[in-house]
């Protein structure tokens, strides 16, 4: 069970600094110059981190096994992390813009997990949209 919980822990913990970091970067700073710093930390820790739990690993062997999606990943992390540091900067609240973007990813999921991955659509997840976006509606409204 905690091999089930403990990433859901981690994710939580870490994408609740994330906003507040996000929301924090200084206005007065380029936000590709503040991922500059953020990804050469990151970077860091990913080395430090495949040492610390990989006594003896051998990194260039795991490169070995890369497909696509780091590289598109890469991608990716830039685009969201700069999307919410301009959010941000556009005057998103910290309490709106994440409850925002996860219904509405939310919803896109299902279906690509539906086209992309034949996961069913059940009534639960019916429900699950119809709740989603009566939320965007309900926390839009001025």
């Amino acid at each position: 069970m905690f091999a089930y919980i403990w990433p859901l822990i981690l994710v939580v913990i870490s994408n609740t600094f994330y906003q507040v970091c996000a929301k924090s970067v200084p206005d007065k700073i380029n936000p590709f110059a503040s991922l500059t710093i953020t990804y050469l930390v990151g970077a860091l820790m990913s080395l430090i981190l495949y040492f610390v739990l990989n006594k003896g690993g051998n990194l260039i062997n795991e490169y070995k096994h890369v497909n696509w999606a780091p590289f598109v990943l890469g991608l990716v992390i830039v685009g969201l992390e700069v999307g919410y540091i301009y959010m941000y900067k556009a005057g998103w609240q910290v309490s709106v813009a994440q409850i925002v973007q996860a219904a509405i990813i939310a919803v896109l999921l299902i279906f690509i997990g539906y086209w992309f991955y034949k996961e069913a659509i059940t009534w639960n997840k019916v429900v699950g949209i119809v709740v989603c976006l009566g939320g965007l509606f309900l926390i839009n409204i001025k």
